[in-house]
């Protein structure tokens, strides 16, 4: 696209066009594991009008956090994806959105997670969360460039991802980060994600052979790649039930949650060894939001009920 033509999208065609390209709708993977951290978290003498208003800067947090975190990837990579087949017709990569408007979105959406952090002192009386906003962006925005030197980078996302149920830990009760719930739930999210990370990778194996990048299947192959996500998908159901184990706030809810997750991951390598990248969108964005959504979900209503 034309910088005239792109000019005449206008600020909203832009920021449209940018949340399409991102799959702000994807914000369900990490988004339930804040929300069962913050209720985790929750002093017992909070105000639950006070914890509301505070359930309102924690999603926003993920939204703004997670935006900027896809924005730097589109930015970073834009040259990569620009020669990957699959990903040429992303927005900033085939220069539907141009470069300068992304960085603006980017930056913009960074600047608006460090005034929401701002919040939770303003509210809570807590200085942690806008003492770590910038550490948390630029840790985030890290991924993206980590594939270029290491097969890590599915773990570093993982990594990425895990910051949610901590850092909405730490903005509600800094104190909870030292519970063993926190760090068994952080796990999870690490294990799950670097788990899928490597599934999704499977699209491009030729193609990061050739353009040098590391991800696992690229690296180790295939069917090594696959063996090594389903040990990180046996780690994350390990912390979940651990978890389950250790905090008694969580009953009977969350272990059938565990139990379902349990099923669908199995279910997901199924689909992936059986019909390979014909079933990737099942295996990759359905069953994965369920499995955030069924966890969070059930987590939080144990919490309530109890």
């Amino acid at each position: 696209m034309t910088g005239a033509s792109t000019a005449q999208r206008g600020v909203i065609g832009q920021v449209r066009l940018a949340a399409s390209d991102i799959k702000l709708s994807h914000s369900v993977f990490a988004l339930p594991f804040a929300v069962l951290a913050a209720f985790l978290a929750r002093p017992s003498g909070m105000l639950w009008g006070r914890f509301a208003w505070a359930m309102v800067l924690v999603v926003g947090c993920m939204v703004t956090a997670r935006t900027w975190a896809m924005l730097v990837n589109r930015l970073v990579d834009r040259r990569i994806d620009a020669a990957n087949p699959r990903t040429a017709s992303r927005a900033v990569a085939s220069g539907e959105l141009a470069v300068g408007w992304a960085w603006a979105m980017a930056l913009g959406c960074a600047a608006l997670f460090v005034v929401l952090t701002l919040g939770f002192y303003l509210l809570l009386a807590n200085p942690w969360p806008i003492l770590l906003s910038v550490p948390v962006l630029a840790w985030i925005g890290f991924y993206s460039l980590s594939k270029r030197f290491t097969w890590l980078c599915h773990i570093l996302l993982g990594g990425a991802l895990a910051c949610s149920p901590a850092a909405a830990a730490i903005a509600i009760e800094p104190a909870s980060v030292g519970s063993a719930w926190a760090w068994l739930l952080a796990g999870m999210v690490l294990c799950w994600v670097a788990g899928f990370d490597i599934i999704y990778a499977l699209q491009d194996v030729t193609f990061d052979r050739q353009a040098g990048l590391f991800s696992a299947p690229a690296r180790m192959g295939v069917g090594p790649a696959l063996w090594l996500s389903r040990s990180l998908h046996a780690g994350a159901l390990g912390f979940l039930i651990a978890l389950g184990m250790m905090e008694p706030r969580l009953s009977w809810l969350y272990g059938s949650a565990t139990a379902i997750v349990a099923v669908l991951l199995i279910c997901e390598h199924v689909l992936i060894a059986t019909s390979g990248m014909k079933r990737l969108a099942m295996a990759f964005f359905t069953l994965n939001g369920v499995v955030s959504c069924v966890l969070g979900a059930a987590g939080v209503a144990d919490i309530i009920v109890l």
